[in-house]
């Protein structure tokens, strides 16, 4: 605040003579807009000046500053604190706290404050034009007042006992110093107005206070009066052994059923508390702010605001806003904004926000926006954004980004894997692809698409013969292969299919079980090709042939009667043709 400045500042506007000072002196300025007449015009005479001079010439008495790293915060002088407006004796039993909250800077009134007795939980809020009334017992040899409101710091007011008091108490805003320039300190809206940023200290902290009360299920079963309570209250809880609620506010803690974390937590409908340590049991609803452990059981919902350690349990739906260590089971759905280590088991879906360490289980679906090591099960999809390290099992399609273990599903999508899908169709986009088409001694013209890793990959294949008008035969069926490199331009390919071969007659089963082992040698960076033996085996309930049709016997080089059955018949074979891509 001392440092020297040389300034000239004629007819300039108080934020752009600011700014002048911040560039000259190499130092922000941090302040509330609504403090400061932007617009106004000042003037300082040509001349040397030190930071503090400067600043009483252009804002005149009544501010005062404060030095923050490389920051000055700039703010009104705060009015009188708590100023006693009346006094009188109470009663034997009570009395009763009355007066206003103002904003210590401006002298505006303050609504939705938070007025709170922290020892014996009493509490109430402030109304529209910032007044309050609260009732103490007067046995009481000592009490205290503490106040608390969103963006305002905290204060605390002693009592003096047995008397009723009119007050009018003062709370100082949050001033953020975190601002990295002083033009920063407005922001441009859609249709160009400038208007000031909200100076609110460590906006992270708070807005993790606040996720709870954010919620829908909170929206819903939360009244203004008591969200408005929680916002306030950030910094205070205590602890009790037991508490009980029929509904949130109608509970042994009252109002400050929120600030409170139990041991034991019973609520007959539902209840809304700071956390459970031991056990929680709600007829409809649990709703925490902080953390829950061991067991947490509900009949529609819980919401816990940290982290669920133990076994949460709920008829429908399940939220940890943080992360959950241990089973989670819900009805319905189950949602963990972080970290799951243990086991979500749900009757439609489950979804986390990080990695999973454990056991995803769902009727429906599995969604994990992190890493996933251990096992997905769902009966239609799991979709993982990062690493599977373990299992993925669906009745139809999985996804992750990268695969370390196994895919099991109908459709398996990866775009790396260094494991194995199995499937109908499986996607590995930077995996194993290749287009082939070929002959073998069956039907003269074949193509098949292969898919996967090089570990395993799937194989769609059709076949017919081309140019037989007597010896129609067409084929479609389903494998799997792997890609052994035997040299970097030689691999060797076995493979495994089966095909469905229809021969005029859909009454009837044809099946060709084929195993090919055939030698890839590459000519071109997409190109390769192939040729290897094969072994097939045949089975077929059709006795006899279709006018145009091959014989269903398909092959003169088959040996009837294999395994003391009429109907199974085998041969070695080959396959010859070219693989693209």
């Amino acid at each position: 605040m001392n440092r020297e400045i040389y300034a000239n500042i004629r007819q300039q506007r108080l934020d752009d003579a600011l700014a002048i000072i911040s560039n000259s002196a190499e130092f922000n300025f941090s302040y509330s807009s609504n403090i400061i007449k932007r617009d106004s015009l000042v003037n300082l005479t040509a001349g040397y000046y030190t930071i503090r001079e400067a600043l009483t010439q252009l804002l005149g008495s009544g501010y005062e500053y404060k030095e923050s790293g490389n920051y000055i915060i700039l703010r009104l002088v705060a009015i009188k604190l708590t100023s006693i407006v009346q006094q009188s004796p109470g009663t034997d039993n009570n009395i009763v706290i009355t007066g206003y909250i103002v904003n210590g800077e401006t002298g505006e009134k303050i609504s939705n404050a938070s007025i709170y007795e922290p020892l014996h939980l009493v509490s109430s809020l402030s109304d529209a034009q910032g007044k309050f009334s609260i009732k103490l017992k007067s046995r009481h040899r000592s009490a205290s007042l503490s106040v608390s409101k969103d963006f305002f710091e905290d204060t605390t007011v002693t009592i003096r006992p047995a008397y009723n008091m009119q007050l009018e108490i003062a709370l100082i805003p949050v001033v953020n110093a975190n601002i990295q320039s002083t033009s920063s300190i407005y922001q441009t809206t859609g249709d160009g107005l400038e208007i000031p940023r909200l100076d609110t200290g460590n906006i992270p902290d708070i807005e993790r206070q606040r996720a709870v009360e954010q919620t829908r299920l909170a929206r819903l079963f939360l009244t203004a009066k008591q969200k408005a309570q929680s916002l306030n209250i950030r910094d205070f809880f205590t602890e009790k052994s037991i508490q009980v609620s029929i509904v949130p506010g109608l509970s042994t803690n009252g109002n400050m059923s929120s600030q409170v974390i139990s041991k034991f937590s019973f609520n007959v409908l539902g209840g809304y508390t700071g956390g459970v340590e031991v056990a929680e049991l709600g007829g409809i609803f649990n709703i925490n702010r902080k953390n829950t452990q061991f067991v947490q059981a509900a009949g529609v919902f819980n919401l816990t605001g940290g982290n669920a350690k133990g076994v949460q349990v709920a008829g429908v739906h399940n939220t940890v806003l943080q992360q959950m260590n241990g089973i989670q089971v819900g009805g319905v759905s189950n949602h963990v904004k972080s970290n799951v280590t243990g086991a979500q088991i749900a009757g439609v879906s489950n979804i986390t926000g990080h990695d999973v360490n454990g056991l995803q289980l769902a009727g429906v679906s599995n969604h994990n926006k992190g890493r996933l090591k251990g096992m997905q099960l769902s009966g239609v999809g799991n979709f993982n954004k990062k690493e599977v390290d373990g299992i993925q099992l669906s009745g139809i399609v999985n996804y992750t980004r990268k695969l370390n273990g196994v895919q099991i599903g109908l459709i398996n999508i990866t775009d790396s894997s260094d494991g194995y899908t199995i499937g109908l169709i499986n996607i590995v986009l930077k995996g194993y692809h290749k287009l082939s088409i070929y002959t073998n001694e069956t039907t003269n013209m074949n193509i098949a698409f292969k898919t996967g890793s090089s570990k395993l990959y799937s194989i769609l294949q059709a076949g017919t013969n081309a140019g037989n008008k007597n010896g129609k035969l067409y084929t479609a069926g389903y494998g799997l292969g792997t890609d052994i490199k035997l040299l970097p331009w030689l691999s060797v390919n076995p493979e495994l299919s089966t095909s469905l071969a229809y021969l005029g007659e859909w009454e009837y089963t044809n099946l060709l079980n084929r195993f090919n082992l055939q030698f890839s040698a590459s000519i071109g960076k997409k190109i390769s090709l192939f040729a290897g033996p094969a072994f097939t085996l045949y089975y077929s309930n059709q006795t006899a042939a279709v006018d145009g049709y091959k014989n269903p016997a398909i092959h003169s080089a088959a040996k009837r009667n294999m395994f003391n059955n009429n109907r199974l018949s085998g041969w070695i074979g080959w396959n010859a043709g070219i693989n693209l891509f």
